[in-house]
């Protein structure tokens, strides 16, 4: 059987397949597979906001905040709890992914102060590095920041971040799914053995949550950071969220003080005193909007369940990597993640010297082919994003052949080298 049949086979075979329909999709000449950077629209969510903006905001103005408003970042934080493996008064919206970070990061820096070690690794989102490099400047009692290092790019060695860790480390931090390569740590070992040091660990579930299985109290972790804009599907930019394990909550601080994080924000007392719960890890009124948007999205993930949703992204991906094998890989591409699936999330990378002037061609084809949106990573990688709720095998198919016509016609050649502001 060939490639494309058996990928209408595969779609007609799919259980998910009817998620498809529950998102935003006009343009039939575009296939989107950029969901690991933004996720597509649910329909759901245009009649949310409308509602949110015309009626509660529109009609009931103020009354909204005790009407429906107040309660809508516990009760996300609730559901968003039942896709990490987490208790519901355990996740809490809140702020952006790299506030979280800094927050409890900074909360684990003052509870373990006699230890002045940081351990995360060099396949870490940027911005994690930078917040964990502001920390130590802020705390400037010595703090070392050491990194595991990948031999290939695409991996990290288990050993290679645990044998950093030892009697000095406070805190380690890294991604669940790594961003550029997609490789995927095993989260209770490595909690397991961070916590036989007697360090503790974040995890920054961005890449994860919505794509793959994660069972936080099951792996026993201490705390974790995460967007919505990604596989759950918030909007750009939506409000984040933040974890923190029950038996923890009263022993950290949070280092921004703000008035929602107070133990009754509306005695407006002038001595701060900290909530008991996971809301001392709040900070101001929650963005209304965002955190309503974000409701539609984690509901069609919790009904189609983690497990029907991982099963399907394994089989996306590695019919990818067969589609790679058979048709890029001969013309000069590398594999830039993980083959074995358990150390694999939902998105692709494919590496070639060109990639960034192949994107675009596949984003702004010159010949009037579809339009495929993938997203460029510096240096050399095409991430191809695999959401199962809406993607199929069949916009896998295609866009395999098209990087593979790109290629051998030579049409990136007539595309600038220059890249812009967003890639």
């Amino acid at each position: 059987m060939d490639m494309m049949k058996l990928a209408r086979v595969l779609d007609r075979e799919d259980p998910l397949a009817g998620y498809r329909n529950e998102f935003v999709a006009e343009d039939p000449n575009l296939i989107y597979l950029d969901g690991n950077s933004l996720g597509r629209l649910p329909k759901k969510t245009v009649e949310v906001i409308n509602h949110t903006i015309t009626e509660e905001w529109g009609n009931r103005l103020i009354r909204g905040w005790n009407e429906e408003w107040m309660g809508v970042t516990d009760r996300m934080g609730a559901k968003i709890a039942q896709l990490i493996g987490a208790r519901p008064d355990e996740v809490i919206l809140t702020d952006t992914t790299s506030v979280n970070l800094f927050k409890l990061a900074y909360a684990i820096l003052k509870l373990q102060e006699s230890r002045r070690q940081i351990v995360s690794d060099e396949l870490n989102f940027p911005s994690d590095l930078y917040i964990l490099q502001g920390l130590a400047d802020i705390f400037n009692q010595g703090h070392i920041i050491k990194l595991a290092r990948s031999e290939d790019g695409i991996t990290i060695p288990e050993n290679s971040l645990l044998n950093l860790v030892n009697a000095h480390t406070a805190l380690v931090t890294v991604t669940h799914v790594c961003f550029k390569s997609s490789f995927m740590y095993n989260m209770e070992t490595v909690t397991r053995r961070v916590h036989g040091h007697g360090a503790m660990i974040i995890w920054d579930l961005s890449h994860a949550t919505g794509a793959v299985p994660v069972d936080l109290n099951g792996s026993h972790a201490d705390m974790a950071v995460g967007c919505t804009y990604k596989y759950l599907n918030g909007g750009p930019g939506s409000i984040a969220y933040l974890y923190v394990r029950k038996d923890l909550q009263k022993q950290l601080f949070n280092p921004i003080r703000g008035w929602f994080a107070d133990a009754n924000p509306f005695e407006f007392q002038l001595d701060f005193r900290p909530a008991n719960d996971i809301h001392r890890f709040q900070v101001s009124s929650p963005p209304v909007l965002s955190a309503k948007a974000i409701e539609p999205g984690v509901d069609l993930l919790l009904h189609a369940g983690m497990g029907a949703v991982r099963k399907k992204s394994v089989r996306l991906t590695q019919y990818l990597i067969d589609c790679f094998d058979k048709w890029l890989k001969p013309v000069g591409f590398s594999l830039g993640s993980p083959r074995n699936p358990d150390y694999r999330g939902s998105h692709v990378s494919i590496r070639h010297s060109e990639a960034f002037r192949i994107s675009q061609v596949l984003i702004h084809p010159p010949d009037g082919e579809v339009i495929i949106i993938p997203d460029f990573r510096a240096p050399d990688n095409i991430r191809l994003g695999l959401a199962p709720l809406y993607n199929s095998f069949e916009e896998v198919c295609r866009t395999m052949l098209r990087i593979r016509e790109i290629v051998d016609k030579k049409l990136y050649e007539q595309v600038s080298p220059d890249p812009g502001k967003v890639t």
